[in-house]
């Protein structure tokens, strides 16, 4: 349980957290990895691409007909623009041109070697979809992805027509955090760095894929290879540098984004800093709230999404998903991609 805290703290996806059970006889792990290899490349050929902007050489997938309604899909933490393949196809077969992105330090996009913060990010989208000639689009996002999409409304509202935010960017990051009192935030940071979860790293890629590879699944899982990096000693791993990029290393860190963000990284300091109540002061494109809700909501944010739906009642469609972890559409796809589709569909035939 402290091991699922810690990754839905970090806004890490359920999908990295794959088995590591001893490996069946069964499988030949190696000659997994050859296909996978294959596949992952026959995939980037078809869906992948890389475009550079002022601030790095930002990978991104793009599925469907360009002449399409785009939405654009920004990940969450420690994630990558593969966790949306599966819902951009479905989009595709909607109707509508998906792009995902990889923002730094995620997938294949690096980290900047300046200081870069979510309206970098921002900036990145806004270089894409000038080359790609689009003028507007749908923005999407997951979690920290959504507080980027809140940033790109804030930077180039003329661009937008319409936003989903899925438990992320409609509340101020820290405003949970800042109603705790002091004991009882300093116990939680102490306990999720009690127990810290560490990538382990490998010297090959293949090393990596295998002990990543899960055993009580099937197939190739090529996706895998999105997650896998180089840190700064040449290993393999997941999420090389991130940590750092977050300012999330450790509990003195941690706390400082939360209470001292200008002391943070600059990333960190702008995900504590942005606040949505004054970016979407004059709000004037339709927002799909996607708020998950449980015993233990970590995010606790439903009161704040129905006061801002409030304020904006002509904009704002705010959709509670009961009983459900920080990462819905992983968890909820079908009901996800319903609200999702209805919300585009409404917007589009305005």
């Amino acid at each position: 349980m402290r091991l699922l805290l810690f990754l839905l703290f970090f806004c890490f996806s359920s999908l990295l957290l794959w088995s590591q059970d001893s490996p069946s006889q069964s499988v030949n792990i190696k000659a997994k990895y050859d296909s996978a290899r294959v596949e992952f490349t026959q995939f980037e050929k078809k869906h992948g691409g890389f475009i550079q902007t002022k601030n790095v050489t930002m990978h991104y997938l793009e599925w469907g007909n360009p002449r399409h309604t785009p939405f654009i899909w920004v990940h969450g933490s420690f994630t990558n623009a593969y966790e949306f393949a599966d819902l951009a196809k479905e989009l595709v077969q909607k109707g509508y041109y998906v792009i995902a992105i990889d923002y730094y330090g995620h997938g294949q996009t690096p980290i900047p070697t300046h200081e870069v913060s979510l309206y970098h990010v921002a900036d990145d989208i806004n270089t894409l979809m000038s080359v790609k000639k689009l003028p507007k689009a749908f923005i999407g996002g997951w979690s920290r992805g959504g507080f980027i999409a809140t940033a790109f409304y804030d930077a180039y509202p003329e661009k937008v027509l319409g936003l989903v935010l899925e438990d992320g960017g409609s509340v101020a990051t820290n405003t949970h955090y800042h109603q705790l009192p002091d004991s009882t935030l300093n116990a939680q940071v102490k306990n999720i760095f009690t127990d810290k979860f560490s990538y382990a790293a490998f010297d090959t890629e293949f090393e990596a894929y295998k002990a990543y590879y899960d055993y009580s699944s099937s197939g190739t899982q090529f996706e895998l290879l999105a997650w896998l990096g180089k840190d700064s000693e040449g290993k393999w791993t997941i999420g090389a540098g991130v940590e750092k990029l977050f300012h999330m290393r450790n509990e003195a860190e941690f706390k400082e984004t939360i209470l001292r963000p200008t002391k943070a990284s600059l990333f960190g300091e702008s995900m504590s800093l942005i606040e949505p109540k004054i970016i979407y002061r004059n709000l004037h494109v339709p927002l799909l709230i996607i708020d998950p809700t449980s015993p233990n909501d970590l995010f606790p944010f439903e009161k704040d999404n129905a006061a801002l739906q409030q304020q904006h009642s002509k904009f704002i469609t705010h959709k509670i998903y009961l009983n459900t972890g920080h990462n819905v559409h992983y968890e909820k796809p079908k009901e996800f991609l319903e609200d999702v589709t209805a919300f585009l569909k409404r917007v589009s035939e305005r």
